[in-house]
Order: structure tokens, then sequence, then C-alpha cells
């Protein structure tokens, strides 16, 4: 595999790294559309990772609709999906993002993290004790001018911190200089064998809460995402410009 370009590169976990290596190979047509991949075990030992590592990647792959899996094995997609021709699309374009969908991943985005305690009416939802602290995402989305479009703040769950890595280790004390980029975090939550539901409430806000925000119109949407269990693992609360600012939703089960 490449020497990664970047800290950030390197800091990522293998079966990204791999998804893309894989995907350079075929967005440069090194592996023709339609061609086989080569099978888990030379892609293990190609990039010095477990098979495991590959089938994420591969599943990720799939997920971006890059290749295709039957009985025989995994074939690089044959580039036309209803008779129209499908370009390899690129990364940012395609990953299911979080929050706002990739419009808002190729806007001007200002984003952080914190470590405080949920509001009150969420504490139980959450299953953190009162006054807790959990880990708090707040994701601005900004126009030309730098006004704001969307703005986001989610709250994890104690069940998320604890099984879901990529997410632990975001905990208080770790350098909060860097933009956080949470993205992929609906696929984490796939790596950590969660399967997810997404249930979403949409409503505008009341005449005096629009004229408080300068008369444009806006939709406000409350997300909670849980497992299997009935475990709410993130609630987020998103506020936007509809005559502005386009919410973008994308999910695969």
């Amino acid at each position: 595999m490449a020497e990664p370009e970047s800290e950030a590169a390197a800091e990522a976990p293998l079966y990204l790294r791999v998804a893309a290596a894989l995907r350079e190979d075929l967005a440069h047509r090194r592996i023709s559309p339609g061609a086989r991949l080569p099978s888990e075990r030379s892609l293990s030992q190609r990039y010095h990772v477990n098979r495991q590592t590959v089938r994420s990647a591969l599943q990720l792959l799939r997920d971006e609709r890059l290749v295709v899996t039957d009985r025989r094995g995994t074939f690089a997609a044959s580039g036309t999906e209803g008779g129209s021709e499908v370009s390899a699309p690129a990364p940012s374009a395609v990953r299911r993002t979080f929050p706002g969908g990739p419009r808002a991943a190729e806007a001007l985005v200002r984003a952080s993290l914190t470590w405080e305690p949920a509001p009150t009416p969420l504490t139980a939802r959450l299953l953190l004790a009162p006054g807790e602290p959990t880990l708090v995402h707040r994701h601005v989305v900004l126009g030309p001018q730098g006004t704001a479009l969307q703005r986001a703040v989610s709250w994890f769950s104690r069940p998320a911190l604890t099984e879901i890595p990529q997410l632990a280790r975001y905990r208080r004390g770790r350098d909060g200089r860097r933009q956080p980029d949470l993205r992929l975090l609906y696929h984490w939550m796939h790596q950590a064998g969660l399967r997810v539901t997404h249930r979403e409430s949409v409503g505008v806000p009341g005449p005096t809460a629009t004229a408080a925000g300068g008369g444009a119109a806006r939709l406000l949407v409350h997300r909670v995402v849980s497992d299997q269990h009935g475990r709410a693992l993130e609630i987020t609360d998103i506020d936007f410009s509809a005559q502005s600012a386009a919410w973008t939703y994308e999910f695969s089960a």
C-alpha cells in the first residue's frame, strides 16, 4: 500500500486505507469495469491486513456501488445502470455522511467536539446519569458570505461511546484543535455490528421563531438513531434555511 500522504491518512482505520487504494485502481481503470477483483486472501496479503479488514473495505465499496459481489466473487461495477453511464464518483460524494450529506461536505464547514452534559430531556434516552457528560458534536455549514445555512448538534449515548471505537478516541483530553470528521459515523456503526434504525421528525418553527431567524424559511429536523436493541446511539437536532440550503440524508442498511 502506498505511504499515507498525511498524518490524518496514517490515522485512518486500515479498512478505509484499503478501500482508498482499491478505489484508486477502479477510478484509473487499473481494474477494468466488469473485471473480477483479487480474492480476499490475495488482497489481505497485498495490503498486509487480515481478511476481515478486506471484507470491511469491500463492503464500503459495495455501499458506494463501485463493486458488486455474487457467488462467483467481487467484480468492478460495469459502468452502466439503467442504460446510462455511471462514472466513478469522488469519495466525498458517495460516502454516507453525518450530518447534512454530501452537499454539506463540499461546503464551508465548521465543526467541534465538546464533552458536556446532555439536555435534561435527553439524558435518560441516551442512557446517561443526570449531569453525566457525553460527547457533543456541533456542525455549522456556512454560505459564501459567511452566513450560517445549517446548524446541527448531536449528542451521543453511553452505548455509542462504548461500542464504536472511532468515537471512543474523541474522549476528553484529546487534542481538540483539529476539526473532527464524523462523516463516516454510520459506517462505523455498521463496522461495530450495530444494525441501526433512523427516525426523523421534520417541523417548521412558529412565526416568532422564524422572525427571530431573520424572516427566512427554516426547517427543523430531530433525528434519533437507534440500534437493534432499541438503544439510542445518537440524537441530532438540525436547523437550516429552507431557502438557501439543502438537507440531504443518505443511508443504506
